[in-house]
């Protein structure tokens, strides 16, 4: 495996691709935006996109195939095939978690469709570019990731409560850190919550649901921005017979610059 970081989107995709990149792909090719990454039959796609579109902080939709059966991702980055690109993809049968992969090649049928969803590993370029530490990048772990107990609008058979990834900051750079990813609504955008984790139904910090924990520093608060490991829950719920995620952390790395997708 590969001690170096690639440095764009199509060098990330190529040593994963290769097998030579399976780690947490938060910090790598800087500047480019990663994608959450959801993959269903037709018969469940319409309701999904609806799930999207009526829950857009936890699940911003960047793309999704443009026919059934096509792995290409064409608005993302010409070279995209979601079947290999992610460096570890989870396979869900009847709502359970079944197993994890490297690539999906044996798995993909002509009538699934990909979505792909903003992530917040996105703007993690713009704080830190603001002088505003991202922790779990500077511990070298995955970002911690905790289910709450706030709703999900529903979409057919897909419900749920949010996901949240937490970032701890001083307060202040909490509020630069607003300021600042509200600039990205398509990357979840703002922090949704700060402080007290049990107001969102998250009881114990050092135990996240997805990722892994991070040390939090005298002065420092939980900073929570919605999470596009939120369809993961849905799925849970769902309960179809079979569909594919990325494991969380473990993103789609396109061909779009992060830059592209601020907003004044």
């Amino acid at each position: 495996m590969k001690d170096h970081c690639p440095d764009t989107g199509a060098a990330a995709r190529a040593d994963i691709r290769q097998g030579l990149w399976r780690k947490p792909t938060s910090g790598i090719a800087p500047g480019f935006v990663q994608c959450n990454l959801v993959i269903l039959d037709t018969g469940a796609a319409s309701d999904f996109l609806r799930f999207c579109q009526t829950n857009p902080k936890p699940c911003p939709l960047l793309a999704m195939s443009p026919e059934p059966g096509d792995p290409t991702l064409p608005a993302l980055g010409a070279s995209i095939d979601v079947r290999t690109d992610c460096p570890s993809y989870r396979i869900w049968t009847q709502g359970a978690l079944t197993t994890e992969c490297d690539n999906l090649l044996d798995h993909w049928q002509s009538d699934h469709v990909a979505f792909a969803l903003g992530c917040s590993f996105s703007f993690e370029e713009a704080l830190i570019a603001a002088g505003v530490e991202v922790r779990h990048i500077t511990e070298g772990v995955n970002v911690p990731m905790y289910r709450t107990h706030l709703p999900c609008e529903s979409s057919g058979v897909f419900r749920g409560t949010m996901v949240v990834s937490m970032r701890p900051m001083k307060p202040a750079q909490a509020i630069r850190a607003i300021q600042i990813c509200a600039r990205f609504p398509t990357v979840h955008g703002a922090p949704i919550h700060f402080g007290q984790p049990e107001a969102i139904g998250i009881n114990d910090l050092t135990a996240p649901d997805f990722g892994e924990a991070v040390s939090i520093r005298e002065g420092e608060v939980p900073v929570f921005w919605a999470c596009g490991v939120t369809p993961q829950v849905a799925l849970e719920n769902a309960k179809l017979p079979l569909a594919f995620t990325h494991t969380p952390g473990h993103m789609l790395i396109t061909d779009l610059r992060n830059a592209e997708l601020a907003v004044n």
